[in-house]
């Protein structure tokens, strides 16, 4: 979670509604509540609305926009390469819930083929909390971004699937500590 004071926007910026993921643009001049701030995203909100701010739109919060390019560091073997690509999976969030995807149980299954050397296709299998949540777009686009951020993977497939239905006992241990089910 986050605490701080409500932030003026400096300017318009695009953000999505939570659940439902529909896209708008919050004005400038509005009061933003920043109530998350995890995986490089912030979760805000607005007029007793909450709302899904972009890291790249930082900037619109007063905040500092940080671009980290991943790389594994050198020759990208299978090995470093998965565990790259698991760091990155345990950086997505779903904006109402402080926990990652990969904790949730909301990562399926994650394969990686080769194309040529030094270039990967990962394709991922993921779920959402609730089949009617309008977030799982905005979630596969985010695990999407991150994974092709890293240097060797030039293709990302992610699939939404529900089979079968998630439950909270798909949580890790320290998940299910985190949100008090233990």
């Amino acid at each position: 979670m986050y605490n701080s004071d409500p932030k003026t926007l400096l300017r318009d910026v695009e953000a999505s509604v939570i659940p439902v993921g529909t896209k708008v643009t919050l004005q400038k001049g509005e009061q933003a509540s920043i109530t998350q701030s995890l995986g490089g995203s912030y979760t805000v909100v607005v007029n007793g609305n909450m709302f899904r701010i972009e890291g790249r739109d930082a900037d619109a919060l007063g905040l500092e926009v940080v671009a980290k390019p991943v790389s594994t560091g050198g020759e990208v073997t299978q090995e470093l390469l998965e565990k790259e690509i698991w760091n990155q999976l345990r950086s997505c969030y779903d904006p109402e819930i402080p926990v990652n995807v990969v904790d949730l149980g909301l990562i399926y299954d994650c394969h990686i083929t080769p194309l040529s050397p030094g270039s990967h296709k990962v394709d991922v299998k993921m779920t959402l909390t609730a089949p009617g949540c309008g977030m799982g777009p905005v979630l596969a686009q985010d695990v999407q971004n991150k994974l092709l951020c890293i240097e060797g993977v030039d293709d990302v497939i992610v699939e939404l699937v529900w089979d079968p239905p998630w439950n909270q006992q798909m949580m890790s241990e320290a998940a299910q500590l985190q949100l008090g089910l233990m």
